[in-house]
């Protein structure tokens, strides 16, 4: 059988005319991309940022996906006007969405259509556009910019400056990065970023590219500050000893001020190229996934001996916590070698004390809680079940602590032989409310330092708000001292979606974050493939 055609595809998206669900003030969008390959499921790709007060987005975040051609790829795209912060679209005002194939894309140079409303009709004039390009080119460039002497476009305060990157095309400038906003600062100084190299130039070092400086207005009507053009052969020659430095030019200024000279200055102080691995890069390379599996037995999953319980194993011989452990098991066992998974539990008292332990080997083996293979978590589970007595709180923080002990100690052999030899995944599954939400929360920002992901699959109908809290899609995680997450790596999932869906449609649900949280955490300190010879890039 001749191997599958695939290739990776890189999708911007924009709108126009979009429906105002505001009072007040206009919609404040964000697009999310579904999938559907199985035929009768859809899953989330993922989401754009959100774009406040704009009933005409042009979202800067991209999606990436495979695209096969040989396969017919279903997508969705949905425009939500959200107002909370929860993951939860449902309780957010529909946009409109339309429903497309990747072929479709791919074979468009530009893709527009009108957007529908669930009931197929018109979602007002507004309409979606979605530009496809093909990834050969996994380059990104690391960039540090500040500003100084901007204009002061407020009566009251200063200027909230921001930057957009735009890449010149035969259809004109198109959107490739957008910075965060520095409030209330003429000389500001933003987080360093990466642009890929395709999204900024198309690895053309000479192709023309344009940044415009503006100043963020609550309502949506951002005001120009300046504007200049450059390339990267010129942006690389910046250094922090002698950074690039561009003149903001705003012609409506210029045209009426005799003496006018610039709108401020923005300083590139860092610009570096460097190869940016995948995911298959790594694994391929000889990284290890190592994957814990951590179970609740508190007290509120129900006696297991009555049906009622989530715990309960019915005649079939399942229950939602072993199809969690079935679904993403079976995915990410082959991505282990040795197939050795610890696996714990908490909430429960234990044998032979009956205390409560919120961090117990399944076997019972402190010194070796390693089952073998997916089979052997399950066959511990069974057998840990009826000799525990299902108690609480449900704390969290144990067993993330746990397992980031031991990325604490690959992450020095990473860094050791500057290459990516491990990342472990913790898979916890649970029935409710976390008792040590603020302890979970250091735990899981302490961990964002780590090679480690959280994957949290809410089983029963409880609800899971503290989860998608924990989860940094909708923005950054903090500590309770406000500690920022250096990066997101928890993935939550209601099991409730996917009670009668195919089996993999769960699996790839709750993995689809990983591979992102890999590469992000091995790129961001530089560490290659253990088998790539290339000197780790510095960024």
């Amino acid at each position: 059988m001749a191997a599958q055609c695939v290739m990776k595809v890189e999708l911007s998206v924009s709108c126009n005319n979009l429906l105002d669900k505001d009072v007040g003030s206009w919609s404040d969008p964000l697009c999310v991309l579904l999938m559907n390959t199985s035929g009768t499921q859809w899953f989330e790709v993922g989401r754009t940022e959100q774009v406040k007060n704009c009933l005409n987005p042009q979202f800067a975040k991209k999606f990436v996906i495979d695209y096969y051609f040989e396969l017919v790829q279903k997508l969705k795209f949905g425009v939500y006007d959200v107002d909370n912060k929860t993951i939860d679209l449902s309780d957010d005002d529909f946009l409109g969405e339309i429903e497309c194939t990747v072929g479709q894309i791919v074979s468009s140079k530009k893709l527009t259509r009108p957007l529908v409303l669930k009931n197929q009709k018109p979602a007002g004039k507004g309409t979606i556009s979605i530009t496809a390009e093909e990834i050969k080119d996994n380059r990104v460039v690391n960039f540090e910019v500040e500003a100084r002497k901007l204009d002061n476009k407020d009566l009251f305060g200063k200027s909230d400056p921001y930057l957009e990157f735009y890449k010149q095309t035969d259809r004109g400038w198109q959107l490739a990065h957008r910075t965060e906003v520095i409030k209330n600062n003429l000389n500001p100084a933003w987080k360093p970023f990466k642009i890929t190299m395709r999204s900024l130039c198309d690895g053309d070092l000479e192709k023309p590219i344009k940044v415009e400086c503006y100043d963020y207005d609550n309502d949506g009507t951002h005001d120009l500050i300046g504007i200049f053009e450059t390339n990267l052969s010129t942006l690389k020659e910046a250094s922090r000893t002698t950074p690039a430095e561009f003149e903001c030019i705003n012609m409506k200024k210029k045209q009426k001020k005799k003496h006018y000279k610039n709108s401020g200055v923005v300083s590139v102080k860092s610009c570096q190229v460097v190869k940016e691995y995948t995911f298959l890069d790594y694994i391929m390379g000889g990284c290890q996934i190592n994957f814990t599996v951590g179970i609740d037995f508190t007290g509120s999953n129900g006696d297991p001996r009555s049906p009622e319980s989530l715990h309960y194993i019915s005649p079939q011989g399942l229950n939602e916590y072993l199809m969690a452990i079935w679904s993403v098991g079976l995915v990410i066992q082959d991505y282990d070698s040795d197939k050795m998974f610890p696996a714990f539990g908490f909430g429960a008292q234990i044998p032979p004390s009956s205390q409560v332990s919120h961090e117990f080997p399944l076997n019972f083996n402190p010194a070796n809680p390693f089952c073998a293979g997916i089979q052997g978590v399950v066959d511990a589970y069974r057998v840990c079940l009826p000799q525990v007595k299902l108690y609480g709180p449900t704390n969290f923080s144990p067993i993330i602590n746990n397992v980031a002990k031991f990325a604490s100690e690959a992450a020095q052999q990473n860094s050791a032989a500057k290459a990516a030899t491990q990342y472990f995944v913790l898979l916890i599954i649970t029935d409710g409310v976390i008792t040590d939400l603020d302890e979970t929360r250091n735990a899981i920002v302490n961990a964002s330092r780590l090679p480690m992901s959280v994957i949290i699959v809410g089983v029963g109908g409880a609800d899971f708000s503290a989860m998608e809290f924990l989860d940094g899609d909708d923005g950054t995680l903090k500590s309770p001292t406000g500690q920022p997450a250096i990066r997101d790596i928890v993935q939550f999932v209601p099991f409730r979606k996917f009670q009668n869906a195919p089996k993999e449609a769960l699996a790839q649900c709750v993995l689809t974050e990983v591979p992102q949280q890999v590469t992000s955490y091995f790129n961001m300190n530089s560490l290659r493939p253990p088998n790539d010879p290339t000197p780790a890039a510095s960024s």
